[in-house]
């Protein structure tokens, strides 16, 4: 277990003072305790080293990029964090021999640690298409292929070209096509094998115009006036999913304490037809393929006796939003840990059915 204190200087000059780097101050949901050591690795070359290196001595190695999907142990961790900084987009028009799909495209090659935010901005500005109804979540670009990154009727994995790794197993570099990645609702074959894989850029596969992909999501063809399935202008849709995202606390703002999360904390349930029929009729119900049946974490959770602002400060639900844990102020890991837990099993047993939690888990378990 870490132990650590603030000495006088830690506010202007804590890396003079040689203190810990303190990792509620690089994640979302504000809580964490001292990494032992911190790397700032701002180029390929460098996090390939930090990670190699540390491989090489046995250290443990946690990469930590926008801190948006991860609850940390108030004990910190107890090894090397690798701060994935490495910056640069670069663009090309994409050559007809890569298929019909791509001809009069771009493929945009993305380093990992550039912000994903600003990214889809970018793209926005750019005139190119595929990732515009993914404006404002946070985190960076590196992040989005290990959850398959989706909302609003969009995610990664359709636009999503390649991705480049080094693979910590053989120390070498390993490009993965996007049927390499193993694509599922929030999952990938990085997310499957989390420490094999380091992340050093992604290309996507983009189309020009100023018209949106197909808007495929009820809520946001509503917001922007069309049918769904049809296209709007791109600046709109961006802008109408960063309204919807406000209004549920999902962008950013350090005085907005329900955005002070990790983002959803359960996934959508996806359970089988005979789980879905016992929910009650206006329970949300989606066609998961397969045979499967998807419904609505956020429904079951508000149904279940946990609307929002439930809980007591310092962690509560959100104001905003039933599905997000927020820290309302000096919040500590095993209060976020006991408030999930609360939640799941509290929704297993109105409903029999056990949510997964999305965010990544650093020495803390519901379990």
């Amino acid at each position: 277990m870490l132990s650590w204190e603030r000495p006088a200087c830690w506010v202007r000059r804590k890396r003079r003072c040689g203190v810990a780097e303190l990792l509620a101050d690089h994640t979302t949901l504000r809580v964490g305790g001292p990494a032992r050591r911190w790397v700032e690795a701002d180029t390929e070359q460098a996090l390939i080293s930090a990670v190699a290196d540390a491989d090489a001595a046995g250290e443990p190695v946690l990469l930590l990029s926008g801190g948006s999907n991860m609850v940390v142990s108030d004990d910190g961790f107890d090894g090397v964090v690798v701060h994935v900084a490495t910056r640069g987009i670069g663009g090309q028009v994409a050559s007809c021999d890569l298929g019909e799909a791509a001809c009069g495209g771009i493929m945009v090659d993305v380093a990992a640690g550039e912000n994903w935010s600003a990214f889809v901005d970018w793209t926005v500005a750019s005139e190119l298409v595929g990732v515009e109804a993914l404006a404002g979540i946070p985190g960076t670009v590196g992040s989005t292929p290990i959850q398959n990154v989706g909302a609003y009727g969009q995610d990664v994995s359709q636009t999503l070209w390649h991705v480049r790794t080094w693979d910590r197993r053989t120390r070498s570099p390993k490009l993965f096509s996007n049927a390499d990645c193993a694509f599922g609702y929030r999952s990938s074959r990085f997310k499957a094998e989390p420490d094999r894989y380091v992340v050093l850029g992604v290309t996507f596969q983009l189309t020009q115009g100023t018209r949106s992909s197909k808007v495929r999501y009820a809520e946001l063809a509503n917001r922007v006036g069309v049918e769904v399935g049809h296209k709007a202008n791109l600046a709109a849709v961006r802008d109408a999913v960063l309204a919807l995202r406000r209004g549920k606390g999902m962008v950013l703002d350090a005085e907005d304490h329900d955005t002070w999360s990790a983002g959803s904390f359960f996934t959508n349930p996806v359970v089988t037809p005979e789980v879905a029929a016992a929910l009650p009729p206006e329970a949300p119900r989606f066609d998961a393929g397969g045979g499967l049946v998807k419904s609505s974490a956020a429904w079951l959770i508000d149904h279940a006796g946990f609307g929002k602002g439930y809980g007591v400060a310092p962690v509560t639900l959100s104001t905003k939003h039933a599905l997000a844990i927020t820290n309302r102020g000096g919040a500590r890991a095993d209060e976020v840990i006991a408030l999930a837990r609360e939640i799941r099993d509290g929704v297993e047993a109105k409903w029999g059915v056990r949510l997964v939690p999305e965010p990544v888990f650093v020495g803390v378990s519901l379990d």
